[in-house]
């Protein structure tokens, strides 16, 4: 399992992103419009100035019950360990285990 730590500070990310994303929107829209290089680069300082967790790059999948960072799969938001004890005990619907 994962520190708790970790997950809340990925938790705290979320937040960050969902807070400034139309702030982060506007300002690229911005710059993507401005005419000369003196308005861009202001631009550029304002999203620069903006928190660097607020940033939707830095955020990282975990899985939702031990905060694994690594074998995460999207479908679900669980690691491949949880993802395989839920899937015996039957608790994924739609989910079989594959034979051939």
């Amino acid at each position: 399992m994962a520190n708790k730590a970790m997950i809340q500070r990925e938790f705290k990310r979320q937040n960050l992103v969902m807070k400034y994303a139309k702030k982060r929107a506007l300002l690229k829209e911005q710059i993507q419009k401005a005419s000369s290089f003196k308005e861009k680069f202001v631009f550029h300082r304002k999203l620069q100035q903006l928190p660097r967790n607020s940033s939707p790059v830095r955020l990282h999948n975990r899985c939702l019950v031990t905060g694994r960072p690594q074998g995460y799969f999207r479908d679900f938001g669980l690691s491949r360990h949880v993802l395989r004890e839920m899937a015996h005990e039957g608790l994924l619907p739609g989910v079989r285990k594959a034979s051939w």
